[in-house]
């Protein structure tokens, strides 16, 4: 995918939807983001994976990660929705799910009103690989909700690359 292109190294990367402003798409995504509708959120990324899973794209995969949130926004929505979409990944393809890779060590306000500049420097040093972190030689798919300049994912990615994986994969649930 273009907007990762030359970031860091990656295998494969996809988005499933395209996210519009004042589309469908934005009120779904609205919705299970800050409305508290997690099942959406599921619901949607098993919706449009099915295709993916049909076409291989998991199959050499070992673990999906989900793009952690700081545990204030955690406790402020209550759930991860990268998490839940990572779930519903995870129970099309049965690999695992682990939360327990990477935390984000630093808050940072919302990027939905930065521009490309600005979204890249609030995401530096904002995740950090946990002590458990065992990612050598295995196949990592990343998750999160919309790609929009790639920042976060960027970021994210640069430190499980720390872990020694043998292939890093991205997907979204749409592009922005």
């Amino acid at each position: 995918m273009a907007r990762l292109a030359g970031r860091l190294p990656f295998d494969k990367a996809v988005a499933a939807l395209r996210y519009q402003k004042e589309s469908s798409v934005q009120t779904l995504f609205e919705s299970f983001k800050y409305q508290g509708n997690k099942d959406l959120a599921y619901y949607l990324a098993k919706v449009a994976a099915r295709p993916l899973y049909q076409q291989s794209f998991f199959d050499d995969i070992d673990v999906i990660v989900p793009l952690p949130l700081h545990d204030k926004k955690l406790k402020m929505r209550g759930y991860n929705q990268a998490a839940c979409i990572a779930q519903a990944l995870s129970s099309l393809s049965a690999l695992p799910v682990d939360e327990n890779i990477v935390r984000r060590v630093k808050a940072t306000d919302t990027q939905t009103r930065k521009n490309r500049w600005q979204r890249q420097e609030s995401v530096n040093e904002v995740f950090a690989l946990l002590p458990e972190a065992n990612l050598s030689g295995k196949h990592v798919l990343l998750v999160d909700d919309v790609l929009t300049t790639g920042a976060s994912l960027s970021a994210c990615g640069r430190e499980l690359w720390r872990a020694n994986p043998a292939k890093l994969s991205f997907f979204a649930l749409a592009l922005a």
